[in-house]
């Protein structure tokens, strides 16, 4: 039909005729800031325009849901916390499951004495929590084996910084230790010189991007049915190419939801067309739906967070809404 995925993209057909997945086109936010820090900063806080915001929306999502306390309720792969995460929820990052844990007091790492002196011995990713909590977070994490869960179904995921953070999250899913929400990131996008097109760097995104989405939905399987995976991005890229062959910070862009009660197989949102005219300042793919729209469906129909929690304050989701998930 009208769209199509990059060729490099091609393991996430199966998931899109089979209705898992969907997009949403000419997505982002309203604010017209062109500055990286600003943009991602307005979109993991879900305030854009306001930079005084101290939370982010995900923290005030998680915080929204009644739920049994768990330490891994929300949670960060890579070395600090996002944004988006920042809040009252007592989120943790770590690099890794299996470095998440208290050091041990003995050179080689074999001793282990009590809980105070473990403790005083730090820890080796960033922990949001003290004292006895720390403890029992790393006791949990221990006792699910979380990192000794191989991928299921025959997954494989892309020896990248991104495969592995997202092959960690479905092990933290499967160790049933009260995850919630998962954040990774992956970089790489800025192409702004030699991008490529069928081949090149921006191919070589797209194809750890796919690869890692499409094992992430194979290693889960029927568990999937319970995740949603949303991707978002602060920019999308001009619709021309620049003198340098490559592409630079767009207004709107696209964002995927694979997973859970997904009506896949379908691109939402209104189009807005890329004739000249159509164009926003001449140069982007006009933005038709606020990114706040999607995230509030995400927050109300999957993580049933109430409709009027303040996730998104001083906004409200128009009527009905994308309609993405059932």
């Amino acid at each position: 039909g009208f769209f199509a995925f990059h060729p490099a993209l091609a393991p996430l057909i199966p998931l899109w005729e089979m209705g898992t997945l969907a997009s949403v086109h000419a997505c982002g936010s309203p604010d017209t800031t062109r500055s990286h820090f600003d943009a991602q900063d307005y979109m993991e806080t879900g305030t854009p325009g306001v930079k005084s915001t101290a939370d982010g929306w995900l923290a005030r999502a998680v915080k929204a849901v009644p739920t049994q306390k768990s330490p891994f309720r929300a949670v960060a792969m890579g070395p600090s916390l996002p944004r988006a995460l920042r809040g009252e929820v007592g989120a943790i990052s770590m690099q890794s499951i299996a470095g998440f844990d208290l050091r041990s007091a003995s050179a080689d790492g074999t001793a282990r004495r009590g809980f105070e002196s473990l403790y005083e011995q730090g820890v080796r990713d960033l922990l949001h929590g003290t004292g006895r909590e720390t403890f029992e977070a790393v006791k949990m994490l221990k006792n699910g084996n979380a990192s000794r869960i191989p991928p299921a179904n025959g997954a494989a995921y892309p020896r990248s910084r991104f495969g592995d953070s997202m092959r960690q999250i479905a092990q933290l899913i499967k160790a049933q230790i009260g995850l919630e929400v998962a954040f990774a990131d992956v970089e790489g996008w800025d192409t702004h010189v030699g991008q490529g097109n069928e081949q090149g760097q921006l191919a070589s995104r797209l194809r750890d991007f796919g690869d890692t989405l499409a094992a992430f939905a194979r290693d889960l399987g029927d568990r999937m049915a319970d995740v949603v995976v949303l991707t978002m991005s602060e920019f999308g890229r001009t619709v021309r190419e620049n003198g340098n062959r490559g592409t630079d910070h767009g207004h709107a862009t696209a964002m995927l939801v694979l997973g859970g009660a997904v009506r896949g197989g379908k691109a939402y949102g209104r189009w807005p067309g890329l004739a000249r005219e159509q164009l926003y300042d001449g140069r982007d793919l006009a933005l038709t739906t606020d990114f706040r729209t999607l995230f509030s469906e995400v927050a109300t129909r999957h993580l049933g967070i109430p409709a009027g929690a303040p996730i998104f304050p001083g906004w409200t989701p128009p009527p009905g809404g994308l309609g993405l998930l059932a």
